[in-house]
This record gives C-alpha cells, sequence and structure tokens, in this order.
C-alpha cells in the first residue's frame, strides 16, 4: 500500500507538476471499465502474494512462482486471447508436475499460505489478461509514467480496504517503530524495480526479461537459505524446482520462436512500406511520443514485435502505428 501511494505521488509530480510527460486521453468510462479492474486484480495479486510470506518460506514462494506461465496460458486461453496449444500444454504440466513435486518436498509447508501464494499467482495472471484485452481493444497505450499515474492510485485504493478491515485491528500502535528513512528506502527501491523493469523491456526485449527472471529466482532461492535459517531445502525441492524451471525455459523458448516468427513476417512488406517504416521510427518520436514503447521517454525505439506482454511488466503494453496510420504520417512530414 505504501509503496502504491509512494510510486502514484511521483508518477503524478511528473505528469502535473514537472510535465515530464503528458496524461492520455482518459474518459470515465475508459477508466472504470479498464483501469479499474485491472488494478483491483493488481492489488490482489500484491496483497496474497505478500500474505504468504507470512506462512511459507522465502525459496519456496521463488518455487511456487514457477506457475506463472501455467495460470497466464490458462486464463488467456479462457478468455479467448491466446490459442490452446498441445506443445505449450505439455510445458505447462512438466511445470505443474515439477511445482507439484517440490511441494512434496517442503519441510515446513503449509496448506494456507500455499493457497495465498497460488491465489496470488492466477490474480497477476487475470490482470495480465485484463490489461491485453481492456486496453488494446481502446486503443490505449501507456508509457512507464503515465501507468503508475493511472493505476498505481487506484491500487492504493484497493490495498487501503483489506489493511483498514483486516490489519489494521490487530495492529499495536504503542509497539510500533516507525522509522521513517527505513520505509522511504523500501518505496524508492520499489519505485526503482517497476522503473527497471520498464526500461529492461524498451531497451531490450521481453525474452531477456525472463532470462533474468529465471536468474533472479535462483538468486533470491540461494540467498533466501542464508539469511533466513527456516527456508531449509530438501534434495526433493531441488528436483522438482528443476523439473518445473525446464518447462519454464522450454515456455520461453516457444515465445522466442513466436517473435522471430512474426518478426520474419514482418520483413516480408514491400520495401516501399518498409521504407516508410524506417523513416516513420525516427519521426515517431516527436508526433507520437505516447504511442512508442521507448523505456520511458529516454528515446529508444522499443522491441521488434507488434505487441508483446510479458508476465514480468505488469502495466506496459508495446505498440506501433497502423500501416494506414503510419501512410498519413509519412504524407504528413513530407507535405503530400
Amino acid at each position: 500500500m505504501i509503496h502504491m501511494g509512494f510510486s502514484g505521488l511521483v508518477a503524478f509530480f511528473l505528469v502535473r507538476v514537472f510535465k515530464v510527460v503528458s496524461p492520455v486521453k482518459m474518459t470515465f468510462e475508459i477508466y472504470a471499465t479498464s483501469v479499474v479492474p485491472i488494478s483491483a486484480f493488481f492489488a490482489s495479486s500484491l496483497w496474497f502474494g505478500n500474505t504468504a510470506y507470512l506462512h511459507i518460506s522465502v525459496a519456496f514462494i521463488q518455487m511456487l512462482k514457477a506457475l506463472m506461465p501455467v495460470a497466464t496460458f490458462v486464463v488467456a486461453v479462457m478468455c479467448g486471447t491466446d490459442k490452446a496449444r498441445c506443445d505449450v500444454f505439455l510445458n505447462m504440466v512438466l511445470v505443474s508436475v515439477g511445482v507439484v513435486i517440490s511441494s512434496y518436498g517442503e519441510i515446513h509447508f503449509n496448506v494456507i499460505g500455499t493457497l495465498y501464494q497460488v491465489t496470488g499467482i492466477f490474480a497477476e495472471a487475470l490482470r495480465l489478461v485484463l490489461t491485453q484485452v481492456l486496453l488494446q481493444k481502446k486503443g490505449l497505450t501507456l508509457n512507464p509514467i503515465t501507468s503508475l499515474y493511472y493505476i498505481a492510485p487506484c491500487s492504493f485504493v484497493f490495498l487501503f480496504v483489506p489493511w483498514y478491515l483486516l490489519e489494521k485491528p490487530g495492529m499495536e500502535v504503542s509497539q510500533i517503530q516507525f522509522n521513517f528513512w527505513i520505509f522511504f528506502s523500501n518505496a524508492l527501491c520499489a519505485l526503482a524495480l517497476n522503473f527497471s523493469i520498464f526500461l529492461v523491456i524498451g531497451r531490450t526485449g521481453a525474452v531477456t526479461i525472463r532470462v533474468a527472471g529465471v536468474l533472479k529466482d535462483w538468486i533470491l532461492i540461494a540467498l533466501s537459505t542464508v539469511i533466513f535459517p527456516e527456508s531449509t531445502i530438501t534434495g526433493l525441492n531441488i528436483i522438482g524446482y528443476a523439473i518445473a524451471l525446464c518447462g519454464v525455459v522450454m515456455y520461453n523458448y516457444l515465445k522466442v520462436k513466436d517473435v522471430r516468427a512474426s518478426q520474419s513476417s514482418t520483413e516480408s512488406i514491400p520495401d516501399r512500406n518498409s521504407k516508410d517504416w524506417k523513416f516513420e521510427k525516427k519521426s515517431s518520436d516527436i508526433f507520437v511520443p505516447n504511442d512508442i514503447d521507448n523505456g520511458g521517454g529516454s528515446g529508444g525505439n522499443g522491441s521488434a514485435s507488434d505487441i508483446i506482454v510479458d508476465e514480468e511488466a505488469p502495466l506496459i503494453q508495446s505498440s506501433r502505428l497502423s500501416h494506414i496510420g503510419r501512410t498519413q504520417l509519412t504524407n504528413l512530414v513530407s507535405g503530400k
């Protein structure tokens, strides 16, 4: 809740006071039907995921997060944004089997904590699919700052409700030693995390984030066993997570193939359209900065694919102009 409030406040100053970026055209209908549901599921994923830390170890939580591709695939198929493919389905089965084995080998297994974490994972998957369905259908694209500007305050409200109803009654204010610098530095880290995710995707692409995510999980599991004595890892834990990791790596490989296939189809456009597209990439930073995912407006041109929604990129949408829009923009610049 503090993270969302701080991020929303910083984004407000950047948009309204310092005018680093301009706000998008946001009507009440779009806000109510798109931003509010996305913020609700985002807040749910944060609340359920953080509550799980009270019941299960950090290492086991990272192992359960291997289920994220499974949840996203299942929700996407149910919502009609993805097709049920046999190869992807087999990967999902492999990941699920690995997580089950890892859970069976967990010494401090807790049903409540596991349910909290799995619920948070599926809430995150629902938010990702809603972002793709609702925002893209309405033609709304958000850069990193405007994403936090619209979504963070709404998520703060959704996180305030369970805190006020469930957590605040059990808090004894006299026993709380509030250290401003600890909370402030922690909020700065959360803000830096959000921006760094957007910058990495804007400069490199979704594949890099996927590989970095696997490395991050291994580092977190190793550090948690050193820092927290209760995070004991068994041999069955390692075997199960290794199986799940194989499924995740295969899933990422399939995604890389899909991206390359979309790139090859884009490269088959006639030479004239390719020239218009190259010219447009240079001029689009001036005319339509909010429609290009350039990592926070620092001058990049984003990834090569048309639209990539990544599990590790919760708030951002990468978009490109349509061929008609590109032609109109080229004619406008050339004075035709």
